[in-house]
């Protein structure tokens, strides 16, 4: 499909006389994202249905596990159709990107992506509407109305029609250029800004089944999958004659796999009429593994390795600007500091599962995934067979945070039910989840910074060390951005990076490197800034008056972040958090950290008391954040701010995944421990609106909170935190 830049629309017959409405972006109106907006084909498409009985549809694209989307975007919708949202049945799409374009739920994406064309879609419903309302009443189109409750009233003559009687006349009736169709003032919004529930959450509430793990479909027999611990190792032996004679099991054999570490890894597939026989079965089953190069990987080997980078130069210099040698040499106070943090895993409650039917050379997939369409493409290329004869049904995901972006528990699903010749749900245990993600990778940063005698930041440097093919070839979510904050607002700076093999997936977790950079990017300055003897707070605002418009940077690159934004944000935290001017108790301490990401701005404050004895609780936390001109769902942003900041305070606490003779040490919650409700602080959040269209929020509120609480122990203690997480440390004062 080819598309000026001019985004347009369409309108038709809807099945029983009905009206449907689409709305369409071309490929790159939008600009450039991030990683997860790939190059090409980039059409949202939010489709309206308006019956003549009065029912109104809106067809929810994107895939939901927990961000909200499948509210916000209807309310978009039903804003500019000017309908309450709750007259909107929202349905799940199908994945087409044919159809739908672009289907992903990553990246905070979907606000800015669907903000304009979502409402116009709404737009264009009432525009025909009117249009067909003024025909019938041979009225002109001004002198008709709507009123919020999908009405059309001519207030002359005191007529009025609903939409269900206008929608067969209105999908008749030509469509004007999109450029003519007006949107609402959000003065006069009613449903935008207003707080609305989940559409599925009178559903979850009564256990209706929505997720991929209550899929059931005709016929349909239970697998599980049994993996080399060491990732990609392959098969050498299993004793699957034994599993074929056991009580239930229909199915056991070996699956190949390939040394694609994101696609179908070689294991052994147990197929069974219930997923107790086949979880009983899998408990029986003995594999030998064969040896695998990675076997003698180790956290404790990456560290070493990682330290003995830092006796030598980068491998590669990201960016460099001024002179660090002679500015440290210069410098009355120079600080030092090495940094590091662990792999972690996605932990999603709802562990990954896929239902799958092999029928007629077709497969079809019910699948919680993040990312459909790669998926598809990826099941395709695995079986050997046409993307265009896979249907994939998008089902609610008990948790993404990125997990779900990539689909091998897809891949998997499709080859089993394939070979076994029936439909299969593929669940995984918990155990498999822990052990067989795809991490945050760890990282080691040696930090060197400079202050002058008038306490401000002359020099930074950073050697970060992390993994990857080459340093220029780095590991998925292993890298750092070449202008990565602070970068800009020090004269002198350099950025360096080295490189070594890794053995394990890597992939996106919530606020991807912002999560990890976050915390030693805003613990090394908060170190600085008491190297300074300046307030925390402050040196951060006289930093950011620092910006240099004309510090070097390549062709096309450029630093996004808006000083002015992030200066308010950090403003607004201090203010609400009464920020320096509170008494504390000794053991009491308050921390900041501020971060940029997602193109949505945050400042965290958190308060944090350690007992003598070294026990530590997270009092409060305090979350200022900048995300535009407009809070859709102000029930929706609360929720995954404040779900935000409690992910990141877990991070912290206590997980962690070590890898140990190339394989993943913990197995489950018991030793991979979530945040406890009991643990939980209150988090008091406050947005600063600012005139720029609205972004999203299910991830640029995380990484500010864990350095934050990083330098509130501090604060509280003393004892500067330079590791994570921080069950690992001794935090005793007493």
């Amino acid at each position: 499909m080819t598309a000026t830049r001019r985004d347009f629309l369409r309108a038709g017959a809807a099945a029983g006389g009905g009206l449907l409405i689409a709305t369409l972006v071309p490929s790159g109106a939008l600009g450039a994202l991030d990683d997860l907006a790939v190059a090409g084909t980039f059409e949202p498409n939010a489709f309206v249905r308006i019956g003549a009985d009065g029912v109104i549809t809106i067809i929810a694209k994107n895939p939901e596990v927990g961000q909200g989307v499948k509210t916000m975007l209807p309310m978009l919708v039903a804003e500019e159709l000017d309908v309450p949202l709750a007259m909107v049945t929202v349905e799940q799409a199908m994945a087409d990107e044919k159809r739908y374009g672009r289907q992903v739920a990553g990246g905070s994406t979907a606000t800015p992506l669907n903000w304009e064309p979502m409402r116009k879609a709404g737009a264009a419903g009432r525009h025909l509407l009117l249009a067909a309302a003024a025909a019938t009443w041979n009225v002109p189109v001004a002198e008709c109305s709507t009123d919020g409750t999908g009405t059309v009233h001519h207030k002359a003559s005191r007529r009025k029609l609903g939409y269900g009687a206008l929608a067969a006349r209105a999908a008749t009736l030509p469509l004007p250029d999109a450029a003519g169709i007006t949107l609402k003032d959000p003065k006069d919004f009613r449903v935008i800004g207003k707080p609305h529930a989940q559409v599925d959450a009178r559903k979850i509430a009564t256990g209706q089944p929505l997720f991929g793990i209550d899929v059931t479909v005709p016929g349909m027999k239970h697998a599980v999958f049994e993996k080399a611990p060491v990732f990609g190792a392959k098969v050498a032996s299993a004793n699957l004659d034994e599993i074929r004679a056991l009580p239930g099991v229909t199915h056991a054999f070996v699956i190949p796999g390939t040394a694609d570490l994101t696609g179908l890894l070689p294991g052994v597939a147990i197929v069974a009429d219930t997923w107790w026989h086949a979880r009983s079965a899998r408990k029986r089953l003995r594999v030998q593994w064969a040896e695998h190069p990675t076997a003698q990987q180790s956290s404790a080997g990456y560290r070493a390795t990682a330290q003995a980078a830092f006796a030598g130069a980068p491998q590669q210099v990201l960016k460099r600007s001024g002179d660090v040698t002679a500015a440290f040499a210069a410098a009355p106070t120079v600080v030092e500091a090495t940094y590091e943090y662990p792999f972690l895993a996605h932990a999603s409650l709802e562990p990954m599962n896929c239902t799958a039917r092999w029928a007629n050379g077709r497969m079809e997939l019910w699948a919680p995934t993040q990312n459909p369409q790669p998926g598809r493409l990826q099941v395709a290329e695995t079986l050997g067979i046409a993307p265009d004869a896979i249907d994939i049904h998008l089902v609610r995901g008990g948790g993404g945070f990125g997990r779900r972006l990539n689909n091998d528990y897809m891949v998997e699903a499709a080859w089993i039910a394939r070979e076994a010749g029936v439909p299969v749900k593929l669940l995984w245990t918990r155990e498999d989840d822990t052990q067989h993600d795809f991490y945050r990778p760890a990282g080691y940063h040696q930090l060197k910074g400079a202050v002058d005698a008038a306490g401000r930041l002359v020099a930074w440097q950073d050697h970060f060390v992390t993994f990857g093919e080459s340093p220029t070839r780095t590991a998925r979510a292993a890298g750092i951005g070449a202008t990565e904050f602070p970068f800009g607002y020090v004269p002198h700076f350099s950025y360096g990076v080295s490189t070594m093999p890794l053995g394990v997936p890597t992939g996106f977790l919530r606020a991807p490197t912002s999560n990890a950079i976050a915390f030693v990017f805003q613990s090394f300055l908060d170190e600085l800034a008491h190297a300074a003897k300046q307030d925390p707070v402050q040196f951060r605002l006289a930093l950011l008056a620092e910006l240099d418009a004309n510090a070097p940077v390549a062709r096309g690159e450029a630093s996004p972040m808006s000083a002015e934004r992030m200066r308010g944000v950090l403003q607004l935290v201090a203010e609400k958090s009464g920020w320096g001017k509170r008494s504390l108790p000794r053991g009491t301490g308050m921390g900041v950290g501020m971060h940029y990401s997602h193109r949505g701005y945050f400042a965290e404050v958190v308060q944090a008391t350690v007992s003598p004895a070294g026990d530590l609780r997270v009092d409060k936390v305090w979350v200022a954040g900048d995300v535009g001109s407009q809070i859709i769902n102000p029930s929706g942003a609360l929720q995954q701010v404040q779900g935000s900041v409690l992910d990141g305070i877990g991070e912290a606490l206590r997980q962690e995944i070590t890898i140990e003779g190339g394989r993943v040490v913990q197995q489950s919650f018991d030793d991979f421990e979530l945040l406890r409700i009991t643990e939980a602080p209150p988090v008091e959040v406050h947005f600063r609106t600012t005139d720029v269209p609205p972004t999203g929020m299910g991830e640029p509120a995380l990484p500010p909170v864990i350095p934050a609480l990083a330098n509130a122990i501090f604060a509280a203690t003393g004892r500067r935190v330079r590791s994570l997480p921080l069950s690992r440390h001794d935090l005793r004062w007493g």
